[in-house]
């Protein structure tokens, strides 16, 4: 049985720097407080946990006084930073660069927006992590759609502009912009329309779809491993099982089975955004051991 782990997978740059940022703080203290899972992998974050890496949720942040609280790469939204100072609180802000890149840009069309009589539309997964620090940027105010079904939200005769959270499908995004643009149309009868989209998606994640869907195809087995609370990982697991029926979604070593690779020559290990090397390395082993 040849195995091989998919090179390009494994944390993106955000989570990279959120789990480096965490590892450099425990070094210099025992316990470190995090506001959510810093990344949407169990393993990983049982490791930290391990290292003195403790989750918090909003309501427990609001009964903290005088500690370090990390903020992981989804961002947060300007609530988070205003219970902190009144708290006492250092926040050691992990922030993924683009995603602070891109909570000033929903910030300033928001302005612009209010004083235009316009709305702040964000494409992506209504009560995730990014979207709620995204929508915190416009007051909590903006329109959260996932899909053509919520865009009955939406007053198609004013101005729209329109972000995505950075993880969702290109697609997608696509499909959004042609939907809204054709009902402002319809709604203008002929006038010009006031429509700014702005693709917002980290081409880091979204580049890997089509890099996933050859590697998938070049294998007899394929295991993807994520975790079922990434939406990342739903999306591109969504990739590899199309490309290759016999791919299988696994949270770690304990849920191989062996009769997945009977009469198969070939497995290719490949994962999320979220997913650590270290787990798709033990996955590999594990089927080498299996598979003897």
């Amino acid at each position: 049985m040849q195995v091989t782990i998919d090179p390009r997978s494994g944390f993106c740059f955000g989570v990279v720097y959120a789990i480096g940022v965490a590892e450099r703080e425990l070094a210099k203290q025992p316990v470190l407080y995090c506001l959510g899972d810093i990344v949407h992998n169990g393993m990983e974050v049982e490791r930290l946990r391990r290292a003195g890496l403790r989750i918090i949720g909003h309501e427990e942040l609001k009964t903290l006084r005088h500690c370090k609280v990390l903020i992981r790469a989804h961002g947060e939204p300007p609530e988070t930073y205003a219970t902190a100072f009144r708290n006492h609180i250092e926040l050691i802000d992990a922030s993924c660069p683009i995603v602070l890149n891109l909570q000033n840009a929903v910030g300033n069309d928001y302005n612009e927006m209010l004083s235009r009589n316009g709305q702040v539309v964000i494409y992506g997964k209504q009560g995730h992590a990014e979207v709620n620090g995204l929508n915190g940027q416009a007051g909590g105010n903006a329109i959260i759609i996932s899909g053509e079904s919520d865009l009955d939200q939406v007053d198609f005769g004013r101005p729209v502009r329109l972000f995505s959270q950075t993880t969702m499908p290109v697609d997608g995004f696509d499909k959004m912009v042609q939907a809204i643009r054709s009902r402002m149309e319809d709604a203008a009868s002929g006038k010009q329309i006031d429509f700014v989209w702005n693709d917002t998606i980290c081409r880091q994640v979204s580049n890997r779809s089509a890099h996933l869907h050859d590697f998938a195809g070049r294998h007899d087995v394929i295991i993807f491993a994520g975790s079922e609370h990434s939406s990342n990982g739903k999306v591109l697991y969504k990739v590899v099982k199309e490309a290759n029926p016999k791919s299988h979604f696994i949270a770690g070593p304990g849920d191989l089975e062996a009769e997945w690779f009977r009469d198969a020559a070939s497995a290719g290990v490949c994962g999320a955004t979220s997913t650590p090397m270290w787990l798709m390395e033990d996955i590999e082993k594990k089927i080498e051991e299996i598979t003897r």
